[in-house]
């Protein structure tokens, strides 16, 4: 391994570890706020998740540099897709959040998000599970 290659999988590890890890947190958290009614709280977590959400894809730069001679391999092909598909859940979990805090700005009592309650928490879920198969597939099948 080059040193290229070992400053790339430092990158690339780093990357994982401070923004994968926090945006999992804060995407657990947000369903709690909600219920709670603390915009301010929420309007901090919607900037967070953006930030974070954005800092993953450097997760997937390093990972498609560092593996750059074996992408062909199955198990970089699936993580990759999963990668987008939690990447696309994200995206559905940050339009939430947002819908969130317009609909608890407006004082309507009709109207707690509760639905966004619930899809944020399940999508969340469903974003975490991926980051772990992720993790087993880079950890058990890289050669």
């Amino acid at each position: 391994m080059s040193p290229l290659d070992h400053l790339l999988l430092w990158l690339h590890i780093g990357f994982a570890i401070f923004a994968l890890g926090p945006l999992t947190a804060v995407t657990s958290v947000t369903p709690r706020y909600i219920r709670a009614r603390d915009l301010s709280v929420l309007r901090y977590l919607h900037r967070a998740t953006r930030m974070f959400g954005l800092l993953t894809i450097g997760v997937f730069l390093f990972g498609l540099l560092l593996g750059r001679s074996a992408l062909g391999a199955p198990y970089l092909s699936v993580s990759m897709t999963l990668f987008v598909v939690a990447a696309v859940l994200l995206v559905i979990v940050e339009r939430d959040q947002r819908t969130a805090i317009a609909a608890l700005s407006t004082e309507s009592p009709e109207d707690d998000a509760k639905v966004q309650t619930g899809r944020i928490a399940a999508l969340g879920g469903i974003s975490a599970l991926i980051w772990l198969v992720i993790l087993f597939l880079m950890v058990f099948f890289n050669p």
